[in-house]
């Protein structure tokens, strides 16, 4: 006899809703995948033309993905319905269970997607060290194995790009192509997470097609910065997408009238990309005036997020985020920081009432 599983009362993973009486959002820092579509966005929605993506005869689709091929000089995409799923199929197609992954500590694959490596795609994933995200040539030499039948098959190499935990980091063109050629001399595949590369791209001033020349596969999030409400576009080689294809109907990622959500996506392309450079500068003047505050200790931003420690205030994040969302504003915490995130729906005239309410809640 087969026994039902049991679940502790207590615990509940589904996200908890607004409170009852919460005033409404005036100032999202919390994320930039918090974006609202423009109303411009959701006509050019509405107007979309579509067909069955998962059939293969969605014209939307078709040239949303041609646009990204293009745009990030690789042969193929495939439009998926989140950046996570971009990462799953992406190490499912390039690995074998029982290979090992590179990537930083804090990566996304490893503090963000639920256990996922391990539940489903079987590899193991290899933490490399490095101030701010980053990991060095070096770094990546120390941590090639021998080749022996006691050590685990290495096969890939991810970076993230921009590198989240680390701030908001924008990885230098030359150090990508210098850990990138480490994996090339081992035999290794390249993957990059650019869930904000376009962030990266504007801040640097390097074409997308440069920044991820030396990488077999990347992935762009329209649900950030860019303001678009769902997806993410997988590229690669026209062999790579192909065999991506499976793992997509697997993991339920094929879509039916996906031009719909294409046309945001498309939208964003065309009006979202040079506006970025609007969210770095809102970051860097919210920077500025964190650090009039006493106690707080800022970090430069390199692009969109602001990462800022308040131990020496004796305010805890949690109360900090308590006491803004009373006045309708939110941050988000994550390693023990407060992130706050400058984005399409944040203007610079909000930048100073965001100061002067974090100022304040410190203070009470």
């Amino acid at each position: 006899m087969v026994q039902a599983p049991t679940f502790a009362r207590s615990t509940s993973f589904a996200p908890a809703r607004p409170p009852k009486g919460a005033p409404p959002v005036r100032i999202n820092l919390y994320s930039d995948t918090q974006t609202r579509p423009t109303p411009a966005m959701k006509d050019a929605m509405m107007r979309a033309e579509m067909g069955d993506e998962q059939h293969g005869d969605d014209p939307t689709v078709h040239v949303l993905c041609d646009r990204m091929a293009a745009l990030m000089g690789k042969e193929a995409a495939m439009f998926l319905p989140s950046g996570t799923m971009c990462n799953v199929i992406a190490i499912l197609t390039h690995c074998q269970k029982g290979d090992e992954v590179l990537a930083h500590e804090t990566s996304h694959i490893l503090h963000s997607e639920g256990g996922t490596h391990a539940a489903l795609t079987g590899v193991q994933i290899l933490p490399l060290r490095g101030d701010r995200g980053l990991f060095t040539a070096d770094d990546v030499r120390a941590a090639i194995r021998p080749r022996t039948r006691y050590a685990p098959p290495q096969k890939l190499l991810e970076v993230e790009q921009t590198a989240n935990i680390g701030g908001g980091v924008v990885w230098p063109l030359e150090q990508l192509k210098a850990v990138t050629a480490v994996a090339r001399e081992q035999g290794w595949n390249t993957h990059m997470d650019g869930a904000r590369l376009m962030n990266a791209c504007v801040a640097a001033g390097i074409a997308p097609a440069e920044m991820v020349a030396d990488f077999d596969s990347v992935w762009l999030d329209f649900t950030k910065g860019l303001g678009a409400p769902l997806g993410a576009v997988l590229c690669g080689s026209a062999e790579f997408i192909g065999q991506a294809w499976r793992w997509k109907q697997r993991l339920g990622g094929s879509m039916r009238q996906a031009g719909f959500v294409a046309a945001g996506c498309i939208y964003s392309l065309d009006h979202h990309i040079e506006r970025l450079a609007e969210d770095h500068a809102n970051a860097k003047a919210l920077a500025r005036g964190l650090r009039q505050i006493e106690g707080v200790v800022v970090e430069e931003p390199d692009t969109n997020l602001v990462f800022f420690d308040i131990k020496a205030t004796g305010v805890t994040v949690e109360q900090l985020q308590s006491r803004l969302m009373a006045q309708g504003i939110m941050v988000s915490g994550l390693g023990g920081r407060v992130r706050a995130c400058t984005h399409l729906d944040v203007t610079a005239e909000m930048i100073p009432d965001a100061v002067t309410a974090i100022r304040e809640a410190l203070a009470a």
